[in-house]
């Protein structure tokens, strides 16, 4: 039983909370999908039905605590139990701390970072009753190399420290706690931002020195691909049945004069105390 936040889509196509969604359900979760928006998680619950999966919606703001509780408490009137919460929700801001407006700022932060916390106070007590859980927050690799993006940086960074402490602290309660770190993915939110088939070309090219195998191609797959991060913290997945909390980062690693950039993925772990101490970059 899962509780995805951000399962719809601003626009037709797959976002990342929509692959995340669907593959949960492929692999036999029952998912409880939240959106502001009713229709956008409503195509996400036809998809999954379509392929025989189970889905219900619940339309929720996860920067407001009644919206958060309320979620968490129809999962488990609906299904009895909590196993997988996803967090995936998030908002861009551009700009430096000069140009950033302090109501855009407090907007990213409120969505991105207090939305992970609000979710994971209501799951958690529900998950610690049977001393299981799986949750997996998504932060970014613009955490790790800032380009122009302050707040959206700033918001996705705390992700990651965020991630750590509650998998410290709530270890004991038998819940794991991952953060998955993407690089750049082509998805309708950044389409319905003014990327086009022209821009993404010109930026390939610009890219050229990532091979097409690596950077070209696979960003039209990029987003099924991130959905698959998650499923390795399942708890009842094949891959997720591991017995400490760990972090995976991913994304691009920059180059030095000489040398080319790398696509990287680096796993942190330690043993049942919690502790992760990932942080790579």
């Amino acid at each position: 039983m899962a509780i995805v936040t951000g399962a719809g889509s601003v626009a037709s196509g797959i976002g990342n909370g929509r692959a995340t969604a669907v593959l949960f359900a492929r692999e036999g979760a029952k998912v409880l999908l939240l959106d502001q928006t009713r229709a956008a998680a409503e195509e996400t619950r036809e998809m999954i039905l379509k392929e025989g999966g189970t889905a219900e919606v619940f339309v929720a703001d996860v920067s407001r605590a009644d919206d958060c509780r309320a979620s968490v408490e129809r999962a488990v009137a609906l299904w009895g139990k909590l196993d997988i919460l996803h967090n995936n929700v998030g908002i861009s801001g551009r700009g430096t701390v000069v140009e950033a407006e302090e109501a855009l700022w407090d907007r990213v932060m409120a969505v991105n970072v207090k939305s992970m916390m609000l979710m994971g106070k209501y799951a958690i007590p529900a998950m610690a009753v049977r001393k299981s859980g799986s949750i997996i927050n998504i932060s970014s690799i613009a955490a790790l190399r800032p380009r122009g993006l302050t707040p959206y940086s700033a918001s996705k960074g705390a992700v990651i420290a965020l991630t750590r402490a509650m998998a410290i602290d709530h270890a004991k309660d038998g819940i794991r706690v991952n953060c998955v770190v993407p690089g750049p993915m082509y998805t309708p939110m950044v389409f319905s931002r003014g990327m086009s088939e022209e821009l993404r070309s010109a930026v390939k090219r610009r890219l050229r020195w990532v091979s097409k195998a690596r950077l070209g191609y696979r960003l039209r797959r990029a987003v099924p691909g991130l959905g698959r991060g998650p499923l390795h913290h399942r708890g009842d997945h094949p891959g997720g049945r591991r017995r400490y909390p760990h972090q995976r980062f991913a994304g691009l690693r920059s180059g030095s004069p000489g040398r080319k950039p790398q696509i990287f993925i680096t796993r942190q772990s330690r043993k049942q105390e919690g502790y992760c101490r990932g942080g790579h970059a």
